[in-house]
């Protein structure tokens, strides 16, 4: 008999007692209660969940209550309750304890991570109930790693004295991919075009190094999220995702997955209010947040954006409790949306609590600096979604959530943040080949939340065939718990210069460093840098120009760099601009005796869906003080990365007898780039793009029969593909030159490739 029949049969013994009862009996007192079965748990312990006590009367509703409670701790396997005489006996079976647990069959997936997922432990009660729950757990975890098919199948070793063995017998089954994403009602964009748009991809072979062919339940909501945004911004408004439905093969070896949509017709936008609800506040002059106009397409994220900007221009115009609602009114005749903002006057609320949980490592601390809103300030979900970025932004975290939550008064919120740690440290090793450098390798270990500070260490050694260096580096980004970043930097690098201009070089020295903002996007670094520099190795066939600056030179020089950046992301932007101002003065104390100017700054234009144009543009200026002149060291020198189609150094003052490169004081460059996706499936990383580049470089500031020098203009052309690889960035690059100077050194191939492992 089962357990359930048990208990069943038991509960019917108790309403028959209650049944049977006569006056009489229900009269009698208990004489004495009699425990009977038990082995391990004491005979208090089963007692104080009866709570029937001598002297009691034979209760039928409290003994049926007892019979519940006992079963209900889990403690036992059977349970029942019976008058004999004047004395009641309680007999239980006891559930068994595990001695052991143990997993077989599980070669993808180690114990001690299914030993973490389930809930039972060696030394806890046994219950059928628990060993099912964690069987469901165990085939659960094997689903999110897109094993569909595994089976758990629990197995008991029973041993003496009440003990079991537990294994889990495991049958991993392959992995289930989906073999097949398609669209149902999609009218205006083609399968292809969707599936780029969704996370989860078909299974190819090049997918061997990502989890996206894998079906995931999770990964299909987020897919119904992002085909929504998709449409929505491209003026869809009534677009949904009617359907979602993953089917398993009839041999589960792979998922059919359908998406079945309403498009609806694409509407533009057609009147824009605003309106104030709040006394003596005139909406008009904030017309400007708006970031759309009358006649373009429909696009929701717009409407999001424009309502964090008016939200941010009325706090700065001192209303901090506002409430912008917007409103969409659709005229399916004219295929228009009018929309509307209303300006609500917000419920005056507080920041009472922030309250974080999740960081194991990281100090609280390192999170609330990030935050835009500290206890007491007035609540602001604009500011409350920076907070969240810049969190973020840290790197620190798997998922950052950020939540308000209601405080211990009407005017007052909590602010709930949860985090997911993940790993910062970095250890690599490298091996690659670039054009500039040859055959290349590296050793780097990177920590960037250095105890849990927020502070970042790194010691990197590179060895080339034309280049070695060594690198320390430690910065604080919050030095006395103020937006103050300082750091410390030390290296030694040589180079091999002979093909370019017959002579090596060496620096060694250190740098320390501070930054602070300026500004929401302005930001000032300055720092101070000692090294002693080194030309030597020169041949006896170089310049005149480079066998007088052989020897050593002591290098002491204060920078300072000046950079506005409002570009959407810092790794990959697509849109915004980015200015870098840099200024150095060299003299106070050492040998060299420079003044080095230069400006920069990259524009990115979004022109088309993941089409991305942008235009740089750099100018600088170095020249000598004190009766000194700018050495070969000290100059700039222009080609290679710095302009295709040219050989490093490629361009500029050269000594044409010898062909040695020597620098110039003066030099601009430009370049203009469209990005663009390859053509290839976008989850392989690989993309393309094609350019111009040019600039020149000149004024040696020195004269000579042979020597050239001119400020012409050189142009190149060309394309190329980036492929970010799982085994590292690689980058190729055709070009060929328009314009250039007979000496110049042209290069039409450029390749680099590294790999981390």
């Amino acid at each position: 008999m089962s357990a359930a029949m048990r208990f069943v049969a038991a509960a019917v013994v108790a309403v028959a007692l209650v049944i049977a009862a006569t006056p009489a009996s229900a009269a009698e007192k208990v004489r004495k209660v009699r425990v009977e079965g038990n082995q391990r748990i004491e005979y208090e312990t089963i007692m104080s969940y009866v709570s029937v006590q001598p002297g009691d009367p034979f209760n039928p509703i409290v003994l049926d209550r007892a019979l519940k409670t006992l079963y209900g701790t889990g403690l036992f396997a059977d349970v029942s309750l019976y008058q004999e005489g004047r004395d009641l006996i309680v007999v239980v079976v006891e559930n068994p304890i595990i001695n052991e647990i143990a997993f077989e069959g599980n070669k993808r997936i180690k114990d001690d991570a299914l030993l973490a997922e389930i809930k039972l432990r060696p030394r806890t009660v046994f219950t059928r109930t628990r060993v099912r729950d964690d069987v469901e757990r165990l085939e659960e975890m094997y689903r999110l790693s897109g094993r569909f098919s595994a089976t758990v199948d629990p197995k008991i070793i029973k041993l003496d004295q009440n003990r079991v063995n537990l294994v889990f017998e495991i049958s991993e089954g392959p992995v289930t991919h989906i073999s097949r994403i398609s669209f149902i009602g999609n009218k205006k964009y083609d399968d292809g075009q969707l599936q780029r748009v969704i996370r989860s991809k078909e299974d190819r072979w090049w997918r061997f190094w990502t989890s996206d062919d894998k079906y995931d339940p999770d990964r299909a909501a987020y897919d119904r999220e992002l085909l929504r945004k998709f449409y929505l911004d491209r003026g869809y408004a009534d677009f949904q995702v009617d359907f979602a439905v993953a089917e398993l093969s009839p041999d589960r070896k792979n998922f059919l997955v359908t998406f079945t949509l309403s498009e609806g017709p694409r509407y533009r936008i057609g009147n824009i209010h605003i309106h104030s609800n709040i006394p003596g506040l005139d909406a008009a002059p904030f017309k400007e947040a708006i970031t759309f106009e009358p006649g373009g397409w429909y696009k929701a994220s717009e409407i999001e954006n424009t309502i964090v900007k008016l939200t941010d221009a009325l706090a700065n115009h001192q209303y901090a409790f506002v409430d912008v609602v917007p409103g969409v009114t659709r005229n399916r005749e004219l295929k228009t949306v009018d929309v509307r903002f209303d300006i609500n006057e917000g419920q005056k609320v507080f920041v009472d609590n922030i309250n974080i949980s999740g960081n194991v490592r990281t100090l609280d601390e390192v999170i609330r600096r990030e935050m835009k809103l500290v206890e007491g300030d007035p609540f602001n979900g604009a500011q409350l979604k920076k907070s969240e970025q810049n969190i973020k932004d840290l790197g620190f975290f798997e998922r950052v959530q950020m939540r308000p939550v209601p405080g211990a008064t009407p005017d007052k919120t909590n602010i709930e943040i949860e985090v997911s740690e993940k790993s910062t440290g970095e250890l690599s090793l490298g091996a690659g080949y670039s054009t500039s450098d040859g055959i290349l390798g590296d050793f780097s270990i990177r920590e960037r939340n250095f105890l849990g500070k927020g502070q970042e260490l790194g010691l990197a050694a590179t060895i080339s065939g034309k280049r070695t260096e060594f690198d320390f580096s430690f910065t604080e980004p919050y030095f006395l718990k103020r937006d103050l970043s300082t750091g410390l930097d030390l290296f030694h690098i040589t180079r091999d210069l002979q093909s370019e201009s017959s002579y090596d070089s060496r620096r060694t020295g250190g740098a320390v460093r501070l930054g602070y903002p300026l500004g929401d996007k302005l930001r000032q670094n300055l720092s101070y840098r000692y090294e002693d520099n080194e030309i030597l190795n020169v041949q006896a066939t170089a310049s005149a120009f480079i066998q007088q600056q052989a020897g050593e030179r002591v290098t002491s020089a204060v920078t300072s760099i000046l950079t506005y950046d409002d570009t959407d992301s810092k790794l990959e932007p697509t849109e915004g601009l980015v200015v870098r101002l840099t200024n150095e003065l060299a003299g106070l104390g050492g040998d060299a005796r420079y003044v080095l100017n230069k400006v920069g700054g990259t524009y990115y234009i979004p022109v088309y869906e993941k089409w991305v144009l942008s235009q740089m543009g750099e100018a600088g200026n170095v020249f000598g003080w004190g009766g000194e002149s700018a050495r070969i060291n000290e100059r700039f020198y222009i080609g290679g990365a710095t302009l295709r189609g040219f050989k490093d150094a490629g361009i500029g003052p050269r000594d044409t007898a010898t062909g040695d490169a020597l620098g110039g004081t003066n030099f601009w460059r430009g370049s203009t780039q469209l990005d663009f996706p390859s053509g290839l499936p976008e989850d392989m990383g690989v993309r393309a793009h094609v350019f111009s580049d040019y600039g020149s470089l000149w004024n040696l500031a020195q004269n000579g029969p042979t020597i050239a020098d001119d400020s012409s203009i050189r142009v190149s052309v060309g394309a190329g593909i980036s492929w970010y690889s799982p085994m590292g960035p690689l980058t190729l690059d055709f070009s060929q030159p328009l314009v250039k100077e007979e000496y110049d050194r042209k290069e039409f191939f450029r390749f680099s490739f590294g790999t981390r492992f």
